[in-house]
């Protein structure tokens, strides 16, 4: 049975760098789930409603789907996830193949706010970061990866981003079993952390008697 971390944050936060650099040293037995990937697919609206849509709302994520393929996981057996494609804001026909591993991260803004996807975790970790950082972070990326206008971005940020949020997101923190501050960019916490999941992990393996 694999050991499950769920890894929230605000927009920009470093969420996204803990996670990638939490799987390392894990000899392959590590799996990242992206919570953005489960973005519900958006291609029966016009691009023009794409656009306009709420990224940021709870409702915006497929939870459903990610919970039952946690489960699945958790049973031992693999399971096609979603690829989301954000340059035109729908599901993509390519699908991402999820395999059991020893340990399993979910990163997302939200990844802490649905109970029954809590329930799933073996440790809840918030990442807190300064809002200017996050927001100048967001720009960074969108602008690069994602080829959008900063007029755009920041419309964005004040219209959904920044009030989600303060409705959402954040609240979430209060679940958290860890909080870290700047994320994947704080060494001495992703030290504690990975030498805990090393521990579990290897207690889990004993208990099985692998």
């Amino acid at each position: 049975m694999p050991y499950i971390v769920g890894i929230a944050g605000g927009t920009g936060s470093g969420k996204s760098t803990l996670a990638e650099r939490m799987i390392t040293g894990f000899n392959g037995q590590a799996l990242l789930i992206r919570h953005d990937n489960y973005y519900q697919d958006q291609s029966h609206r016009s691009m023009e409603e794409r656009v306009i849509q709420n990224y940021d709302h709870p409702e915006a994520f497929e939870d459903r789907l990610l919970i039952a393929h946690l489960s699945t996981l958790r049973e031992g057996r693999s399971v096609f996830g979603p690829l989301y494609d954000f340059a035109t804001h729908t599901r993509s026909s390519k699908q991402l193949l999820l395999e059991p591993r020893d340990l399993v991260v979910v990163e997302g803004i939200l990844a802490l706010h649905n109970p029954v996807l809590r329930s799933l975790y073996d440790l809840k970790v918030f990442v807190d970061t300064d809002a200017d950082v996050r927001v100048l972070r967001r720009l960074a990326r969108d602008m690069t990866e994602r080829c959008r206008s900063m007029e755009s971005i920041i419309e964005q940020y004040l219209a959904t981003v920044k009030p989600m949020h303060e409705q959402y997101v954040e609240p979430s923190k209060k679940y958290a079993d860890v909080i870290i501050p700047e994320g994947g960019l704080n060494p001495a916490a992703l030290a504690l952390i990975a030498s805990r999941l090393r521990h579990a992990i290897e207690a889990a393996a004993t208990m099985r008697g692998d």
